[in-house]
């Protein structure tokens, strides 16, 4: 079920990271596209169908009115950054920053959603352990192939996609950048998927718990805080450590990856940022244009 809340809230992020100015559109679909996902790890029934959709119409609701004009001020500063060189620091910063601004997201979907929680039945916990082991099973064919020539190009491919995303076509020098970094990378695939189901399966624990005993609100959103916050900062503390290693290595990557792009390459990647955020200032100049009218 944690998987519904953070398709909530990463949702928007991911509509941010569409590119071009269809984030306007994908943003107003947002709630039918959360609504998809959610339903189809849950299933829900008749009777709580219509609460789970005001649920997330209710968030969305939140979201535009609090959490966009945050992100467009998240925008402006990164985007006058990205002119001149960067340090691993300020790259780590400004993700630090970034999970500041989305806490009170994934706050206010527990806040919403906990009563539905209360409602969910057995039958439901199991479609969404089946969908948890269908989504690992994919996890591992992009991830984790067992020749390591493959499982190592698989990555450089992903990585060079999402580099050409943000700055546009890459050189050879910059691909071959990508390619040590790749091999010198601390992220150990396997490591992640186990730490993966484990979290997977302390969802599964304590969603059942709250169908064999009774439970308050307060009680259910105690208990969704905490395994959000288990997932951000792991309880394992070899994970953490690993969790620590990598986010410092990605920060480093980022900043020069960034340092040895060129400056139409950095235009590029301007001119995205300035983007979406104009699109977040339509937003929400959209919705004050809603609230006038009410």
């Amino acid at each position: 079920m944690l998987s519904t809340y953070r398709t909530a809230v990463f949702i928007t992020l991911l509509l941010l990271l569409n590119g071009c100015s269809m984030m306007r559109l994908g943003y107003d679909n947002g709630p039918h596209l959360a609504w998809w996902w959610i339903d189809s790890y849950l299933e829900f029934d008749k009777e709580q169908t219509p609460h789970a959709k005001q649920v997330i119409q209710d968030w969305f609701g939140w979201h535009r009115a609090y959490q966009l004009p945050e992100y467009a001020t998240w925008l402006a500063s990164v985007h006058h950054k990205l002119e001149g060189t960067l340090t691993s620091t300020q790259v780590c910063n400004e993700s630090e920053q970034l999970k500041k601004i989305l806490a009170p997201a994934f706050d206010h979907a527990v806040q919403l959603s906990a009563p539905i929680v209360l409602k969910l039945s057995d039958i439901q916990l199991q479609h969404l352990e089946q969908r948890y082991t269908k989504s690992n099973e994919e996890l591992r064919s992009d991830f984790l192939q067992t020749d390591l020539s493959e499982r190592k190009q698989a990555s450089v491919k992903r990585t060079v996609k999402r580099i050409e995303n943000m700055y546009g076509d890459l050189d050879k020098k910059q691909h071959q950048f990508i390619v040590a970094s790749v091999e010198n990378s601390p992220f150990k695939p396997e490591v992640w998927m186990t730490e993966r189901v484990r979290q997977q399966q302390a969802v599964l624990q304590a969603l059942r718990k709250f169908t064999t005993e009774p439970a308050t609100t307060e009680q259910v959103i105690s208990t969704l805080k905490t395994l959000i916050e288990n997932i951000q900062r792991s309880e394992n503390a070899d994970y953490r450590a690993y969790q620590l290693e990598l986010s410092a290595y990605t920060c480093d990557f980022i900043a020069k990856m960034h340092n040895i792009t060129t400056g139409t390459q950095r235009q590029h990647v301007q001119k995205k940022f300035k983007t979406w955020e104009t699109d977040i200032h339509t937003l929400m100049l959209k919705n004050h244009s809603k609230t006038a009218l009410q």
